[in-house]
């Protein structure tokens, strides 16, 4: 399976757009590369990975200060796009929101008919994600535009009562939630928490006992954190070996009968050329990982579980930067 763009039959939606419309936005998703850094993606260009993490809880993080739109999968960023949010004297409120209705066809009762393809509702005032224009700043009348397709991807892959974080303020880059590898609502649970210095791992099963496994290794931060359900569960020092430094996405599969199992690469935009390659465990056996901490992850790990290596770090920079997912780096 590669990460080509899923058909519109796909959600037997018959959309009628006007040409305006079509044109909104790249119309197929750039290389994890291009979003090693958001602020790289121009208007109207978006990553769309679901590979990373197949299932899970989902939650849209929209960040006006910087006019992007993050995607978490059972906690893990699987998507990013560049947004254009309520222009002065329209502004896109702030806050945690629910969705609160979804129409593919939406028009706008306020706009004259204006169409809204892809509309999911965060306030019954008029404030919601669909696609719309991407001028490179902020220009609605309040909602959340996004690349055409983007959205449409976005839309098959939200629920009813899902969860929107809207934070910053356009044209004024503050600190504030981050569009990284993990998303802020572990930061609300109280996960995401360093290790101490005298920490070579930690392993909590018991935060989330069931639910999709996601293992994030970063080869930077000489990291291994483990998300079950959207929660972290574990985290350790880990040392990777550095052949190369690209990004990579492994799922494990089952063995023949159910006994056994193995790593098999699965395809990446950008890296459609891995798909189905068997993990070399001459490579695995040179990673250098707590042995009571690779014992406890193995026990959870089943038919399904995802792994991301990277170079992207997933510690807070110590300048207060941003973290960073679905990229890789050519080495220096």
């Amino acid at each position: 399976m590669t990460l080509h763009l899923i058909p519109f039959g796909l959600f037997a939606l018959s959309v009628a757009l006007p040409a305006s419309a079509l044109a909104q936005g790249a119309h197929t998703t750039s290389a994890v590369e291009l979003a090693r850094e958001a602020g790289r993606l121009q208007p109207g260009q978006w990553v769309w990975a679901p590979e990373i993490s197949p299932r899970g809880p989902v939650l849209v993080v929209v960040d006006l200060s910087t006019q992007v739109a993050t995607v978490y999968r059972n906690g893990v960023r699987i998507g990013v796009s560049t947004v254009s949010s309520g222009k002065p004297g329209h502004e896109t409120p702030t806050g945690v929101f629910t969705i609160l209705q979804k129409d593919p066809r939406h028009r706008s009762s306020t706009y004259n008919n204006a169409p809204m393809p892809y509309q999911e509702r965060l306030t019954w005032d008029g404030v919601a994600l669909h696609a719309g224009g991407l001028p490179g700043y902020p220009e609605s009348h309040g909602c959340v535009h996004l690349p055409l397709e983007f959205s449409r991807l976005l839309f098959g892959t939200t629920q009813l009562g899902g969860t929107v974080i809207v934070s910053g303020r356009a044209g004024e880059p503050i600190a504030g939630v981050s569009p990284g590898v993990f998303s802020p609502a572990g930061e609300r649970r109280g996960t995401h928490v360093p290790l101490a210095p005298d920490e070579s791992y930690r392993w909590q099963p018991e935060l989330s006992p069931t639910g999709p496994l996601t293992i994030i290794l970063s080869r930077s931060d000489g990291r291994a954190i483990v998300m079950r359900n959207g929660i972290e569960i574990g985290r350790a020092r880990v040392e990777l070996p550095d052949q190369n430094f690209e990004t990579h996405v492994l799922s494990y599969i089952a063995g023949a009968g159910g006994a056994g199992g193995h790593w098999a690469y699965v395809a990446v935009p950008g890296h459609d050329g891995d798909q189905g390659r068997p993990l070399d465990m001459s490579i695995a056996d040179k990673a250098r990982i707590p042995e009571a901490f690779r014992k406890a992850v193995l026990g959870a790990v089943a038919p399904g579980t995802t792994m991301l290596v990277t170079q992207a770090p997933v510690l807070p920079a110590s300048t207060g930067g941003k973290l960073t997912v679905l990229a890789s780096e050519e080495a220096k």
